[in-house]
């Protein structure tokens, strides 16, 4: 029933475009533990109006079966910024349907009446303990995109079976419900709340618990630079410098306010690097600020660039400042809460894909390190599984700049990061240390990490489950390679199929998907590399690291045999002229 999606339709029919009209309405948007991630558009593969009634439905209906105290207890529904003016989506339209689908069924929706940062949702679902979340965001995607991200009620993401269960769950409710499409009638119903209030003042109450040097941050001089990027974090991040008594950083004028077109950037993801930060640069040189701190349009991730000596600006990878925050977080912990728990309860996590300097901490410290599968819904549940059995996770992180630093939410977090990142700075400076310094002493006590990560662009399906056959059936019928250029293969780990050569019995302990692509291979000279591709963007992905035990300082010798080990990597194994793969571009 939207007049503008409806109009696109007409228009094609018309016009006899079936190669369009194939697009649209070819393949339905598959439901996976990610939610939804499409282009806003018409058509079952877009995210419009009808499907977000259609899902809304199937989660509906799979929430009633699982919870008899559903209509007690509710859900909450968060929104970002984004908009499509062409199909007349947006988020805050999204959201509003999904809420008038759950109300139409007498169940009590937690609607947030602005924006806010994606993880504002599931510390929603834990603290009034409601049955489900929905933030209806696409991240960093490109600004023609959104999704649908579901949290269930143990404010972690869904993980598989839930994923399947709801998927059929909205097959078997297609057909809109009567009122479907009229999102006026939420606003006069008693079953409407708005959460915005109590959640701001309990979110920012309760990451305070974080702050440990409030005498430090009234004093600091240190200066930071924010930037949004056109999405919903100015004011959260804003509010935590001011629960952590920092002064408020500088924000980037142009990108404060959400905008929906990301007008100043080609991608709005500060993980792209350098192009992303310009505007940040500027402003930071004309203020005198020596660290930027950016989060991606939807808040939940964190960058950090530090200016040097030298007048250059670093900009830490994921990694890099996993390493510092978990440096930070256990040295905190050990100055200030040691009575609370003993430290063989204690734990960190990070995904299999990111660097191993948490290993290596806790390994010399004592407490518990566990890697599990890519993503945050991965961390989240198995954070929570441990909570549970009475340990305290200090932490988690994946190199694709996302971070946990506070229990009150179960997945990655921006804002929190953002202010913990500017008191550990704070802090650094007045030991006369930058938090490069600070980064070189961790490797120095706890042995050299160094990573390179990168991606190739596909959009053809069949090129990419053909590379990675190849590379299962590499010297005949089920043999994977023995080496790359001149690096010998030591192991290999299939997560695809679930072979894992380094145990005895040849079975992976992580967990498998058949839906998803994802070979990691150990070298004999200590490298690692996983390949893998992702769930919500058409690109095979790599990760590198080689890890040096501590004492081993030749970080430039380590450099270049991981650029090596990367190069042969790419020409033997990604094979990017005979695939016509695109490479990333800066």
């Amino acid at each position: 029933q939207n007049p503008k999606t409806s109009a696109i339709v007409k228009q094609l029919v018309a016009e006899g475009n079936v190669r369009e009209l194939q697009k649209y309405f070819g393949s339905r948007m598959e439901f996976g533990t990610a939610g939804l991630r499409a282009a806003m558009g018409a058509g079952i593969s877009r995210m419009n109006d009808l499907t977000i009634i259609q899902t809304t439905q199937g989660l509906c209906k799979y929430l009633e079966k699982n919870f008899s105290h559903l209509k007690k207890r509710g859900v909450v529904i968060g929104f970002d910024a984004r908009a499509h003016l062409s199909s007349g989506g947006s988020s805050k339209r999204f959201a509003r349907l999904a809420a008038n689908t759950f109300i139409s069924q007498g169940v009590p929706v937690y609607l947030f009446s602005d924006i806010t940062p994606t993880p504002f949702v599931p510390y929603t679902v834990t603290h009034l303990k409601l049955c489900a979340g929905i933030m209806v965001t696409a991240s960093h995607n490109p600004k023609q995109d959104n999704g649908y991200k579901v949290y269930w009620e143990n404010g972690a993401q869904i993980i598989s079976p839930h994923d399947k269960g709801i998927s059929q769950a909205i097959e078997e409710n297609q057909e809109p419900w009567p009122q479907a499409w009229d999102d006026k009638l939420i606003d006069s119903s008693p079953l409407l709340h708005d959460p915005y209030a109590t959640v701001n003042k309990e979110y920012f109450k309760d990451i305070q618990k974080q702050c440990f040097h409030r005498n430090i941050n009234k004093e600091t001089n240190l200066k930071f630079v924010h930037t949004s990027v056109h999405g919903v974090g100015h004011k959260f991040v804003q509010l935590a410098f001011k629960a952590f008594d920092l002064s408020p950083p500088f924000a980037v004028p142009e990108q404060k306010d959400p905008d929906p077109e990301f007008p100043t950037v080609k991608y709005p993801n500060p993980e792209e690097g350098k192009g992303v930060l310009t505007l940040s640069f500027a402003l930071a040189e004309k203020d005198g600020a020596k660290i930027i701190l950016a989060n991606d349009p939807d808040a939940d991730r964190l960058a950090v660039a530090e200016k040097q000596e030298s007048g250059e600006w670093k900009v830490f990878s994921g990694n890099e400042l996993g390493a510092l925050l978990g440096w930070w977080i256990f040295t905190c912990w050990k100055n200030h809460n040691r009575g609370t728990c003993a430290i063989k309860d204690v734990y960190m996590l990070s995904s299999t894909v990111s660097s191993k300097i948490l290993r290596a901490i806790a390994l010399k410290e004592g407490f518990h390190f566990e890697e599990t599968l890519t993503g945050f819904k991965w961390m989240g549940n198995r954070a929570k599984q441990l909570m549970d059995q009475g340990k305290a996770v200090l932490f988690a992180f994946e190199e694709a700049i996302g971070y946990m630093c506070c229990p009150a939410v179960l997945d990655k977090d921006g804002v929190s990061a953002a202010v913990i990142t500017a008191e550990m700075a704070s802090f650094l400076a007045t030991r006369n240390l930058s938090l490069s310094q600070q980064l070189k002493a961790v490797y120095d006590e706890y042995g050299f990490h160094i990573t390179k990560a990168s991606y190739f662009i596909c959009r053809d399906p069949k090129v990419i489950q053909q590379l990675f056959d190849n590379l299962r059936n590499f010297d005949g019928k089920n043999t994977y390679p023995k080496s790359c250029g001149r690096f010998k293969v030591s192991g290999i780990r299939d997560l695809t199929t679930g072979y894992d050569s380094s145990q005895p019995d040849q079975k992976a302990i992580l967990p498998t998907s058949k839906s998803s692509q994802m070979i990691t291979f150990t070298f004999a000279n200590g490298g690692v590399a996983t390949m893998r591709t992702s769930g919500t963007e058409p690109k095979i992905k790599y990760y590198s690291e080689l890890c040096a035990p501590p004492g081993n300082s030749d970080i430039e010798q380590l450099k270049k045999e991981l650029d090596e080990l990367v190069n042969a990597l790419e020409k033997h194994f990604f094979q990017p002229e005979k695939n016509n793969l695109q490479r990333k571009t800066e």
